[in-house]
C-alpha cells in the first residue's frame, strides 16, 4: 500500500501522540520485548528517550515530569519491567498525575497460546501485570494487533488527560513497525471533552455557601492538594483576594497557593502547623477547604481539631455545606470563581492573626569556627536560595518538615509526594521535574536513606547535563521512622556519598561534590554551586547529628506513633 510509509507504522503513531499531549522526554529502560518500540521512539525528532538505571526510577522520572509538564510518560518491558515500575505508578495515582506507562508485551501470537514465556512466573497467563496494574490506573490498553490500536491508545491516553490518572498501554513486540490504514494519515488532534457545571446546581451551592460564610465571623479559607486536579489555583487565589479572609494550605499543598498573598498565614498542619496558623483556623466558625485530603499524616494522626459542621468542603466536582446538603455536579475552579463574586469581605481572622503573630527569631549563628552544622541552620541558607527560578523538591523524611518552613517567592517551585510518601521518590522525581522545567534550577533535599534506594539515577541527571542542586542530608538512618517508631532497623550503613558521586561522574559531564561539616563550609559550597559550579550537577553532602531534627517531626511523629498502635476495637 503506497500510503504506508516509516510514519505509519504503530511506534511512530504512539511517538505522534506521545508529542503532541507535550511528554517529548519518555523514561524508559530497555528490555527484549519493547526493544523495536523503542526504535520507532527514537526515530521520531520530537522525541528524547532517557534511559534509566532501573524501572522505578524511570516511573519516579515519569512522576516528577508530569508535575512540571502536565503529563509524562515511560516505557518498560513486559512483567519484570512492569512489577517494577508499578510503585512509582501507584504513586501517581495517589498524587493525581497523569503518567502514560508503556509496556513492550509479548509477541501476538502467543495470545491465547499455552506457551510460557521468560519474564513471567512461568504460567501460560499473561494477564498478571494486567491485573496487577487495573488497581493502579484509571485505564489499561491491550494492543495486540493493529486494527484497533489507535483507538486503543487515543482511549487510554485521552482518560490519563481527562481523569488526571496513570494509564497502562501494552503492546505486543511484534507490532510497533508494522504500519496499517489507521496510522497513514496524521492523527487528529485530541479534542478532550470538558466536563460541565450544572447551572441550577452552582447557583444552589454558591447561595448556600455564601449565606454560611456571610453570616460567620472569623472564617478562614485552607488551599488542599486537589487544587492541581482540579486546574482551581487561579480561582482560588482570587477568592482569597476578595474575600478577605486569612489563607493557609494544607502541607500536602505547599506551592499551588502564592505564599506572597496578603494575608497568606502558613500550613495548617494541626500540631505541627505554622506558628499562629493552627490556633487561627481552629478558633474560626466557618473554614472553606479546597480540594483537601485528610488522611493519618495530613491530619496528624488524626488529632486536627475541625469540625464538620462549620466547614465547607470543595472537591473537584462537589461541594458540600457543614453536615449537608452537598451538591454534585458542581466545578471547583467555577464555584470559586461565583462564590468569589458573593461574599462580603471580612478580615475578622487575619486580624486577630496579625494582633497575635510574633516573627520567629532568627538562627543563633556567627557562621564561624568549626561547630558542626545544624539543619536550622543549613535550612536558612537554603532560604536565602530561592528566586522565581528555582524550584524544591522536599524527598519523604524530615525534609518534609523543615522544606514546610520555606517562604516560597512567587514563581518558586515545590513538590513532593505525601500522600504516598515513598522513601527514594525525590532522586528520580528530580530527574523528571530537572528535565521538564529547564527554565528552574531545581534544589533538593533528599535524606541519606531515601538516597540509598534509588541513587543509580544520579548517573542519567549527568548524561543529559542537569543543574540541580543535591542537598544530601547525611544523618545516619530513617529519621521519620526513628520519630515514629525507633529500633536497630533505622540505622543504615553509611556511605561515603560524595565518592560515590565522583565514581558515577567517572571523569564524563559536569558534577561538582561537597561534603561539609560547618556552616562556614555549607555557606562556601553554595556559593561556588550558585557562582562558579552554577552550570555542574552540583551534589552537597551535608553531615548532621543523628538526633538534629525539626520540632515538627518530634511532635508529629509521636501523634502519628499513637494513631497505629490504637488497640484493636472490641469484638
Amino acid at each position: 500500500m503506497g500510503s504506508e510509509t516509516w510514519d505509519s507504522t504503530l511506534g511512530r503513531y504512539l511517538a505522534r501522540r506521545l508529542a503532541e499531549i507535550g511528554a517529548t522526554d519518555v523514561f524508559s529502560v530497555p528490555g527484549d520485548f519493547n526493544l523495536v518500540l523503542l526504535d520507532q521512539l527514537i526515530a521520531d525528532p520530537d522525541i528524547n528517550l532517557i534511559g534509566c538505571c532501573n524501572e522505578l526510577n524511570a516511573g519516579y522520572a515519569a512522576d516528577g515530569y508530569a508535575r512540571s509538564r502536565g503529563v509524562g510518560a515511560c516505557v518498560v518491558t513486559f512483567t519484570v519491567g512492569g512489577l517494577s515500575v508499578i510503585n512509582a505508578i501507584a504513586g501517581a495515582y495517589s498524587e493525581n498525575l497523569p503518567v502514560i506507562c508503556i509496556v513492550g508485551g509479548p509477541n501476538s501470537n502467543d495470545y491465547g497460546s499455552s506457551r510460557i514465556l521468560h519474564h513471567t512466573i512461568g504460567l501460560p497467563d499473561f494477564t498478571q501485570e494486567l491485573r496487577c496494574f487495573q488497581t493502579v490506573t484509571a485505564a489499561q490498553a491491550v494492543v495486540n494487533n493493529t486494527a484497533d490500536a489507535h483507538s486503543l491508545i487515543d482511549g487510554a491516553i485521552a482518560t490519563a488527560l481527562r481523569e488526571s490518572k496513570p494509564v497502562y498501554i501494552s503492546i505486543s513486540c511484534n507490532l510497533p513497525c508494522i504500519p496499517h490504514p489507521s496510522f497513514s494519515i496524521q492523527p487528529i488532534k485530541y479534542s478532550i471533552s470538558k466536563r460541565l457545571t450544572n447551572p441550577l446546581s452552582l447557583e444552589a451551592a454558591v447561595e448556600t455557601t455564601a449565606k454560611f460564610l456571610n453570616a460567620a465571623v472569623k472564617p478562614v479559607l485552607i488551599g488542599g492538594p486537589k487544587l492541581r486536579v482540579a486546574k482551581a489555583g487561579a480561582a482560588f487565589t482570587e477568592l482569597a483576594n476578595l474575600s478577605g479572609y486569612p489563607v493557609a494550605v494544607m502541607p500536602s499543598a505547599k506551592g499551588q497557593v502564592p505564599e506572597t498573598l496578603e494575608r497568606f498565614i502558613g500550613t495548617y498542619w494541626g500540631a505541627v502547623s505554622t506558628p499562629y496558623c493552627c490556633e487561627i483556623v481552629e478558633s474560626a466558625d466557618a473554614y472553606l477547604f479546597a480540594g483537601p485530603i485528610f488522611n493519618d499524616y495530613s491530619s496528624v494522626g488524626y488529632s486536627l481539631l475541625v469540625k464538620r459542621e462549620r466547614s465547607i468542603i470543595v472537591e473537584p466536582d462537589r461541594v458540600t455545606v457543614g453536615n449537608g446538603p452537598a451538591f454534585g455536579c458542581v466545578l471547583m475552579k467555577d464555584f470559586l470563581e461565583a462564590l468569589a463574586k458573593k461574599l462580603k469581605k471580612n478580615t475578622a481572622a487575619y486580624d486577630n492573626f496579625c494582633r497575635m503573630f510574633v516573627p520567629l527569631g532568627s538562627v543563633l549563628s556567627k557562621a564561624e569556627g568549626d561547630e558542626a552544622l545544624r539543619v536550622n541552620v543549613m535550612f536558612k541558607h537554603i532560604q536565602n536560595m530561592l528566586t522565581s527560578d528555582t524550584a524544591v523538591l522536599a524527598e519523604t523524611g524530615d525534609s518534609w518538615f523543615n522544606c514546610q518552613k520555606l517562604k516560597l517567592p512567587e514563581g518558586c517551585g515545590y513538590e513532593f509526594q505525601m500522600q504516598y510518601g515513598s522513601i527514594g521518590w525525590a532522586v528520580g522525581a528530580l530527574l523528571g521535574y530537572a528535565q521538564a522545567a529547564k527554565d528552574k534550577r531545581v534544589i533538593a533535599c533528599i535524606g541519606d536513606g531515601s538516597f540509598q534506594v534509588t541513587a543509580q539515577d544520579i548517573s542519567t541527571m549527568i548524561r543529559n547535563g542537569q543543574k540541580s542542586i543535591i542537598f544530601l542530608i547525611n544523618n545516619g538512618g530513617y529519621t521519620i521512622e526513628v520519630e515514629i517508631h525507633d529500633g536497630p532497623y533505622n540505622v543504615i550503613k553509611n556511605w561515603n556519598y560524595t565518592g560515590l558521586v565522583d565514581a558515577i561522574h567517572n571523569g564524563e559531564g559536569n558534577v561538582w561534590t561537597k561534603k561539609v561539616t560547618t556552616e562556614i563550609e555549607l555557606v562556601e559550597a553554595i556559593k561556588a554551586a550558585e557562582g562558579e559550579k552554577k552550570d555542574c550537577l552540583c551534589f552537597i553532602e551535608c553531615i548532621l547529628h543523628k538526633d538534629d531534627t525539626s520540632r515538627q517531626l518530634l511532635e508529629w511523629g509521636s501523634r502519628v506513633s499513637a494513631a497505629n498502635s490504637r488497640p484493636p476495637n472490641p469484638q
